[in-house]
């Protein structure tokens, strides 16, 4: 028995070229089968990327806010220059009918007859420029004062110098030419024209 298998021939098997096993193709019972090339190519045409069409939307978005931005900071500043000019005419309104009375007196002072004497015209005057005044303190605006004070070149104007004895009146107002006015807030409407006192 030993002899036998001795004798056997075991002719290992041997895969043609081309045969089974082959990358590329087999040959199956006659019939020619192609392996699998691969995943399927992508086709040419890219599908539109969502992230683009994201900041597409965005761009768009802002573009529209800030039209919309524009047209209200339009809004504000149209509204702004109306406030404005209302306020503006108020404040005329306000001036007006503040001075209204005294050109009623004013009015009342000229009907003096002709043949009045002149007193009368004086006395009607000064009442004129005291109501005047009064309007002008109702709106904030008072007289700066002027004789006797040091000169302020923030208040005064000087016109001109005049002689003094007194040494404490050097530098000091000493007549009015023109009366000056100021806000309550200090601000100089009108500086007051003046002379100055100079020591000798």
């Amino acid at each position: 028995m030993d002899n036998e298998m001795e004798n056997e021939y075991f002719e290992p098997a041997i895969e043609e070229e081309g045969g089974e096993g082959t990358p590329e193709t087999r040959e199956d019972k006659g019939v020619l089968i192609e392996e699998d090339s691969g995943p399927e190519a992508a086709p040419s045409d890219k599908e539109p990327d969502p992230k683009a069409e994201n900041v597409d939307e965005r761009i768009a978005a802002l573009e529209g806010e800030l039209a919309a931005a524009r047209a209200d900071f339009y809004n504000y500043r149209q509204r702004v220059i109306r406030e404005k000019q209302e306020a503006r005419r108020r404040t005329e309104e306000d001036v007006i009918t503040a001075l209204l009375p005294v050109l009623d007196n004013l009015d009342r002072a000229l009907m003096v007859p002709e043949d009045g004497s002149a007193r009368d015209v004086l006395v009607g005057v000064r009442m004129v420029q005291r109501q005047f005044l009064s309007a002008l303190e109702e709106l904030g605006v008072s007289v700066i004062p002027t004789e006797g004070q040091k000169f302020d070149p923030n208040l005064h104007e000087a016109s001109g110098t005049a002689p003094v004895e007194d040494p404490e009146q050097d530098g000091a107002v000493v007549a009015e030419q023109l009366r000056g006015y100021r806000t309550k807030e200090g601000r100089v409407l009108r500086a007051a024209r003046v002379t100055v006192g100079k020591a000798e």
